[in-house]
């Protein structure tokens, strides 16, 4: 072996590993900055927005000690699919409901059955996807015999006629 020829490219050998280096940290800088952040997850700032808490507010004064109120409660919390023979059908039945969520769920303090849903229809309720939302979650409510009460959003609310307006949705439920 001729060690002269090795020593005599030192410092070939030297810019090689080097560049090699530099390679390797190119490498696992490209593999970090493309990772998959396996929990991209953070706290949100409130469970409701302000238009939410105010009616919220009136809501509780409204109902009082009769009804518990809950809010943000998924439809299939609230509402089962049926039972079907075909598990297909089923499944698409679920998937409908499994994503949605009513605003407010009154339940009876006792036993926490549900009495009627809520919702707060804000300006978004005028779009034509939240149109159909809101006529297929009103068609959901008629199916499983649940008072469904649509509140537009406003200023300020009076817990009397919050009051009023539930007793006139469940007086047409029974």
């Amino acid at each position: 072996m001729d060690f002269t020829a090795i020593l005599d490219n030192t410092p070939l050998i030297g810019v090689g590993f080097a560049l090699l280096m530099v390679v390797i940290f190119l490498v696992l800088v490209m593999l970090l900055r493309n990772r998959v952040d396996p929990y991209p997850y953070q706290l949100q700032e409130a469970l409701f927005t302000p238009a939410e808490r105010n009616f919220l507010q009136a809501l509780d004064r409204a109902v009082g000690n009769h009804l518990r109120v809950f809010g943000k409660v998924r439809v299939a919390d609230v509402v089962k699919v049926k039972s079907m023979k075909d598990r297909g059908q089923w499944q698409r039945a679920f998937n409908k409901i499994s994503g949605k969520h009513f605003d407010y769920v009154l339940c009876d303090p006792r036993d926490l059955s549900v009495v009627c849903a809520v919702e707060l229809d804000d300006a978004s309720h005028s779009q034509r996807k939240r149109i159909e939302r809101d006529i297929f979650l009103e068609g959901v409510c008629a199916a499983a015999g649940l008072p469904l009460l649509r509140v537009p959003t406003s200023r300020h609310y009076d817990p009397r006629e919050i009051q009023q307006q539930l007793r006139e949705v469940l007086q047409q439920a029974a």
